[in-house]
Parts: C-alpha cells; sequence; structure tokens
C-alpha cells in the first residue's frame, strides 16, 4: 500500500461512493470527505441498468442490492393521454441473458446507504465542505470550512454540479437551467389498492412536452416513486429544491390518463428540483486533480442514467489508473476522460433531448456496457469533440 499515492474524493455521493470503494478494494490509501453533517436516507428513486449493476458486482454487493430492489420485467412507455404503449423495452430475465446483469430500480437512500457501508468507516469523513484546494505540484493541499486542512497525492473531484474542484480547474461558471424542472414523490403503494387500475412496476407516461417516469423502489413493492419533467421558464427560488403540492401537479398533468390521476391523488408530500446542465466540459483534469460524474457533465435524469454515469467514470477511473501506474497519473488521467468522454457525452445529449426508449429501440448500448472489459482507446486515437 506504502508504494501507491494517497488520493482524497471530495464528494461521498454515488459516484464518490463507487471511488472510494473501488480505490480501497484495490489498495490506494483513500480517504473520503462529504460536506453533508451525516447520511440522510433522502425521498428519491433510482434506476440500475445491467451496466451499473456489474460495477456493484465488483464492490461486491450486487447480491443484497438484487433482493433489496424491484425487478421490473419491461420498462414500459404510454401516451400520457390515451394510455396506449409506445414502447415495450424488455428487462427482467432478458436484461440478466443478454445484459449479463440483472435491471432494478431501488430506493436512492438505500442505495446510497449500502455503497457507503462499503467504505473503509475510519476513513469516511462528513460534515467536511471544500472551500479551498490547492495542487502544489508534489501535493495537493485542501481547506474545508471547519478550518481544518489535509493533504494527498491526488484529488477526485465528485462534488457534484457545484464543484469545487472544477471551479478551481475551469473558474467561476454557475451551471444552465434547463428550462425543466423534476417532481419527485413516494407513494405507499397501499394506497394504490383503492383503485381498479394497473400499476406497472416500471412506466413512463408522455406527452408532447411533459412526462412522468414511475416505478417501484422496494421488493416488496411497498413503496411506489414518480419523478416528472416539467417545463418552468425560470428557476428564481435560489435553493436546491422546494415543497409543490398536489394542486400543482394536477395542474402540470391536467389531461393526463387516470393512472396518473390516482397517483397524484395519493402523493402526501411532493418536492420541485430544478434540472441543470452543462456543456461538455473541456478539461476533465489537470496534474493532480481529476473530475467525475456530475462536477463534470451534469444531465438531465430523463434516461435514468445520471448516476450510473458517474458509477462508470469512478470505475473506469480505478481501471486506468491501475492500468498505468498510479505514479503516472496524468497519462492515467487522460487515458480516463479518453474512454469516457464520448459516452458521457452521447448519454448527456440523450438525456437533454428526452427520447430514451420513448418508441421501441435496442437499448443495448447503454445497458451491455461493460466498464471493465469494453477495450481501451489509446489517447490520440479519439476525438475532442462529441459525438452527437
Amino acid at each position: 500500500m506504502n508504494n501507491k499515492p494517497t488520493i482524497a474524493v471530495i464528494g461521498a455521493g454515488l459516484g464518490g461512493a463507487a471511488a472510494g470503494a473501488l480505490l480501497q478494494q484495490a489498495g490506494y490509501p483513500t480517504k473520503v470527505y462529504e460536506q453533508a453533517p451525516a447520511f440522510s436516507r433522502l425521498g428519491a428513486g433510482i434506476h440500475l441498468g445491467p451496466n451499473v449493476m456489474k460495477v456493484m458486482r465488483r464492490i461486491g454487493i450486487e447480491d443484497k442490492l438484487n433482493t433489496m430492489g424491484s425487478h421490473p420485467d419491461h420498462w414500459f412507455s404510454r401516451n400520457g393521454l390515451t394510455g396506449e404503449y409506445q414502447s415495450r423495452i424488455p428487462l427482467g430475465d432478458f436484461a440478466r441473458e443478454n445484459y449479463g446483469a440483472a435491471y432494478i430500480t431501488v430506493h436512492r437512500g438505500d442505495l446510497h446507504e449500502l455503497m457507503v457501508s462499503t467504505l473503509d468507516q475510519e476513513n469516511l469523513f462528513f460534515d467536511k465542505r471544500l472551500v479551498d484546494v490547492n495542487d502544489q505540484g508534489g501535493k495537493v493541499r485542501m481547506t474545508f470550512a471547519d478550518g481544518t486542512t489535509e493533504e494527498a497525492d491526488l484529488v477526485i473531484g465528485a462534488d457534484g454540479v457545484n464543484s469545487q474542484i472544477r471551479e478551481k480547474l475551469l473558474g467561476s461558471e454557475a451551471p444552465i437551467y434547463s428550462g425543466w424542472v423534476a417532481h419527485r414523490a413516494i407513494i405507499s403503494a397501499e394506497k394504490l389498492k383503492a383503485y381498479d387500475l394497473d400499476f406497472e412496476a416500471c412506466v413512463k407516461w408522455w406527452s408532447e412536452d411533459r412526462h412522468m417516469m414511475v416505478y417501484f423502489v422496494t421488493g416488496d413493492e411497498k413503496e411506489y416513486y414518480y419523478v416528472t419533467g416539467v417545463p418552468e421558464p425560470e428557476w428564481c427560488h435560489g435553493t436546491s429544491f422546494v415543497d409543490s403540492s398536489q394542486e400543482e401537479m394536477r395542474e402540470a398533468f391536467k389531461g393526463y390518463h387516470p393512472t396518473v390521476q390516482a397517483l397524484i391523488d395519493c402523493t402526501e408530500t411532493v418536492t420541485k428540483w430544478p434540472l441543470l446542465e452543462r456543456n461538455p466540459l473541456p478539461l476533465w483534469h489537470d496534474n493532480r486533480l481529476v473530475l467525475l460524474g456530475d462536477a463534470c457533465h451534469p444531465m438531465k435524469p430523463h434516461m435514468a442514467q445520471g448516476a450510473a454515469m458517474a458509477i462508470e467514470d469512478a470505475a473506469m477511473l480505478v481501471r486506468c489508473l491501475e492500468e498505468v501506474g498510479a505514479h503516472d497519473y496524468r497519462e492515467a488521467f487522460e487515458l480516463y476522460r479518453t474512454n469516457r468522454f464520448e459516452r458521457a457525452s452521447r448519454v448527456q445529449k440523450v438525456s437533454h433531448d428526452n427520447t430514451w426508449l420513448r418508441q421501441d429501440e435496442d437499448p443495448a448500448w447503454v445497458f451491455g456496457y461493460d466498464v471493465f472489459e469494453t477495450p481501451l482507446k489509446a489517447p490520440e486515437a479519439v476525438s475532442e469533440e462529441s459525438p452527437v
């Protein structure tokens, strides 16, 4: 272990937790710093496609997640007004046989708690908000809001859309408000029994300018979750989310199918979040600093692949450090960027366009991807431009 550089991961979200777990597993002296004062079970759901479950397998939590999550047989897309099917994308056994792992939906907080539990708890630090980072050439010095300082050989910025590491590399620049908001709510499935309606395990309701994605977030199917995409010209709240209401939901989805109306009727609390993006960044790393996830490619959640890209980033970054040798970190970081830029940019673009699985299509390029097995491309072999 002493022959490997010390690494600091800034941010213990899903990408940061994956990076920390894989680095510690590979024998790197790694500390993870999280600005939140403690872990909390945030009320949201998440899709874990086979491409992500292969990383969970490497971390050692695939079996627990398979038990914890819901296993939809299909991703259905329906016309929001008429209920007609627009696509039926097979998952379930088809995903396991054709993509090499299960497709599950799960509570984001339960996933996060499980991932954080895999970290070396003695090297996981909460209430550590980074306020400055100084790459001194031979070491990186980090200063936190509580006045403490730490040093590491390499620093990974997994600190989200408002990343301090990104600001250090590229200067201060606010993310782009996409003009869309997401409403999020978890419903007790018990309430839905009062309705003579079909509440499918994974379904997206669409109309021309908005949608509602709905799925179970527990294996026992006791919690049903929805997340929307709704146009809203401005976000003037100055906060990361605000409370919404049944009344606002009814107005946003007026005329939608009775199943959607039932979900709104059963909603007790609902929040509203701005959807933020950035254009593909020209720089993902500089000397001893490197970015992953929302710090370098935040995207709308419309493909259910935002967290997946951060987790894939983490796995590819560790793979490249191992491939090149971490003491040649500049070469390793450029190899990492080369092998993530096109894929992340493509997912970012499709998420922005909100076309994913709206009609029948082959999702194998996403779900069949294996970050550990895909052939590595040399940096000079890849264009700097986005592929789409």
